[in-house]
């Protein structure tokens, strides 16, 4: 039997931010749930992992193509592989969990969420890779790389697989950096981690690193400054970030340079009526909230 989103919410209650939580995440720029998602949901992502690095896909994106990202010739190193969701059903029913998108709304203001893209993320054990050193992903902002988007209130859930913590280099997060001037926020990544040093002098940095239990996840604003250390622990640290968007945000292009005038959904969404691209479009951006009947 279908429930309404209202319904949803009021069976879900005890599982959603409270008031206190939104508070937190918007002076904070992040916030993490408890336990939400149940273990069949993360069994069947890992392997819907399994199946997408094996190259066993359910279909393809909707211009006939594959995404580009890590392939098994690049060996056991740091993975990232966008659209993920798209190709796998596994992950598709995974980033659709009503439980994500409803959490993102509330806490965003949003009464409409859909997907932005998603990344499926694998970070090896720097133990088995002692030639490499530390894999590292530098502090950076969402925002900077989705300038094309006319909502700054885009966000992000970060969904590990199992127990993450420091040791397995989960993400961190600078808090309250989503409130930083603009000439901070849009420009800045750097693979080295030191990078904060540069704005110490000028801003308070605070560093969280999020430890999340299997079933919980972290989830950041697109203007929140954050990266990952090494994972040191003897396992891959393996996990999918799911962002997302505002119903009414759209494409924009006015006043932006060229190599920051285009992201990859541009190529993969339809057009709207004045050629624009449409990040509406239910192939590539569905609707995650309230959920689709």
């Amino acid at each position: 039997m279908t429930i309404t989103a209202a319904e949803f919410l009021d069976q879900h209650a005890d599982l959603l931010p409270t008031e206190d939580d939104v508070a937190f995440y918007r002076e904070h720029g992040y916030w993490i749930s408890r336990p939400i998602l149940p273990p069949s949901v993360l069994d069947a992502a890992e392997r819907g992992m399994e199946r997408f690095y094996a190259g066993d896909y359910d279909r393809r994106l909707p211009d006939g193509s594959l995404p580009d990202g890590w392939r098994p010739e690049h060996g056991n190193v740091l993975r990232k592989n966008d659209y993920s969701s798209l190709l796998v059903d596994e992950l598709a029913s995974l980033v659709r969990h009503p439980l994500i998108a409803a959490c993102a709304a509330k806490l965003c203001g949003a009464r409409e969420i859909r997907l932005w893209h998603d990344q499926l993320l694998y970070k090896p054990s720097e133990k088995i890779l002692p030639e490499s050193g530390k894999v590292n992903v530098g502090w950076h902002t969402d925002r900077q790389y989705w300038r094309v988007c006319s909502s700054t209130q885009m966000l992000t859930a970060w969904v590990p697989f199992h127990d993450v913590g420091e040791r397995e280099g989960s993400v961190s997060f600078v808090v309250g950096s989503h409130l930083w001037e603009d000439d901070v926020v849009l420009d800045f990544f750097n693979p080295d981690l030191s990078t904060l040093d540069t704005v110490r002098a000028t801003h308070d940095v605070e560093v969280v690193v999020a430890e999340i239990p299997r079933g919980a996840m972290s989830f950041h604003h697109c203007r929140t400054v954050h990266g990952s250390g090494p994972n040191t622990s003897d396992q891959p640290r393996r996990a999918m970030a799911i962002h997302m968007q505002p119903g009414d945000n759209h494409h924009v292009r006015d006043g932006l340079p060229d190599e920051i005038a285009f992201h990859p959904n541009d190529r993969y969404v339809r057009r709207t009526s004045d050629g624009r691209p449409d990040y509406t479009d239910p192939a590539v951006c569905p609707r995650l909230w309230p959920p689709v009947a």
